[in-house]
């Protein structure tokens, strides 16, 4: 089954599955695709949490649930820090959450009061203030995330659909899940650049890495944040893309405005955007490697669920199950076949795992892993077809399920919708 290009560009080369798709599009409302953090002692955050009147203890940190519509993460919680006037750095994630959704997520702010919190006023983000803690939240606190998706825009007959979804279904249970790929958002779907960007900051090529990501367009963006790229990558005048470039290209701005004073300040420039993005870059990029050699497995007829000499495993759930390395300074290759397929796959790349300490930034350094090859689906919910209300000659289906933490719910969509565009398909 031909797997679009865009997906091939992220790495994402193969299905899981052999059954035709029901296709339709996701995320036409950002409700039509709610995240809820699920934290490992239970904790969940919903979109429509409780509010508490008054908060009694004390503690260094003021934990609360973050509701935010159409947000990316990173650039909500400088929203909140700026609206405080506070450093960054003092608002803490266990996660990232999709940006074109309804998400709900645990944050800890230090030094700050209910009071503070109730004041803030930001459009499409909301924070319910829940306890105070000595701890701070981190991610070693996350268990998953519970997903609410409706699929709209769907053609064919409801038997028919029914019908797909049972055969998709059935060929996920007898693999024991659906291939553990980074997803499409942690590349970016519209302009999927940011493992590039991370690809060249690996090498050292700081230049490459500024002007990919500042300024390589992508057809699917807004015609004014094209147009200014693409004006930038034919001039190099940073200067006048600062002037040239919308508002709401806050990062690209933040680098902008270094290298219209330093041209050649190409590190300086990353410098100047938050420490996490930076860190984003490069994870994407391990990211893509990793998709890499799931797809070369699958290509190979090499089973997921099933361990061969040389490979990784790790303990979930009590029990063993097959790991694939993230690619790091740490992290030695697999060896056996699938340590044949990895280094393949760098040698063509022109990448050894020691590319990845990066001695001008060390912060963003990655040191690499094991990731699961296959992810469980576990509360998947399905309810029958019916019209969509907003295209009423279409159906529409309703998914529900929970992921472990770090995998993707459009990774499980992929298999049962089989889009031939993920871009007009939402994802």
């Amino acid at each position: 089954m031909n797997v679009p290009r865009l997906e091939r560009e992220l790495g994402i080369e193969a299905y899981a599955t052999k059954s035709l798709g029901i296709g339709g599009r996701i995320r036409w409302f950002p409700e039509d695709f709610i995240v809820e953090e699920i934290l490992l002692d239970g904790s969940k955050a919903t979109t429509e949490p409780k509010t508490i009147s008054s908060l009694t203890s004390r503690g260094r940190y003021l934990v609360c649930i973050l509701v935010k519509r159409n947000w990316d993460t990173l650039l909500a919680t400088r929203a909140i820090a700026k609206q405080l006037d506070m450093s960054q750095e003092r608002i803490q994630i266990a996660g990232i959450k999709d940006a074109n959704a309804l998400t709900a997520q645990h944050i800890s702010i230090s030094r700050t009061t209910p009071e503070q919190i109730s004041s803030l006023k930001i459009k499409d983000i909301v924070l319910y203030p829940l306890r105070f803690s000595n701890e701070k939240i981190h991610s070693k606190m996350l268990l998953g995330n519970q997903f609410h998706i409706i699929i709209r825009e769907i053609t064919h007959s409801y038997a028919k659909i029914e019908q797909r979804i049972e055969n998709v279904q059935n060929e996920l249970e007898n693999a024991g899940g659906v291939p553990n790929f980074f997803g499409h958002q942690r590349f970016g779907t519209k302009r999927a650049i940011t493992h590039l960007v991370g690809k060249h900051i690996v090498r050292g090529m700081w230049e490459k890495a500024a002007l990919t990501f500042l300024a390589k367009p992508s057809e699917f963006e807004h015609p004014e944040s094209r147009q200014a790229r693409q004006q930038l990558w034919e001039t190099r005048d940073f200067a006048q893309a600062l002037h040239n470039f919308p508002f709401q290209l806050r990062q690209e701005r933040m680098m902008l405005s270094h290298l219209a004073k330093h041209p050649r300040d190409f590190v300086g420039a990353f410098r100047r955007l938050p420490t996490k993005l930076c860190q984003l870059f490069v994870q994407a990029y391990q990211g893509y490697l990793f998709n890499k050699f799931v797809s070369e497995r699958i290509k190979r007829g090499i089973s997921l669920n099933q361990t061969q000499k040389g490979d990784y495993t790790v303990k979930v759930d009590n029990q063993s199950c097959l790991a694939l390395p993230i690619v790091g300074f740490k992290q030695p290759l697999s060896s056996g076949t699938q340590g044949e397929i990895e280094r393949e796959i760098l040698e063509e790349e022109n990448l050894s795992p020691e590319h990845f300490r990066i001695s001008v930034m060390p912060a963003i350094s990655a040191s690499g892993g094991l990731r699961t090859a296959l992810m469980p689906i576990k509360d998947l919910r399905l309810a029958k077809p019916s019209i969509d209300s907003v295209n009423p000659s279409k159906r529409k289906v309703e998914f529900s399920f929970m992921l472990g933490k770090g995998s993707y719910a459009t990774v499980v969509l992929r298999e049962f919708m089989k889009p031939r565009n993920p871009v007009t398909a939402g994802f």
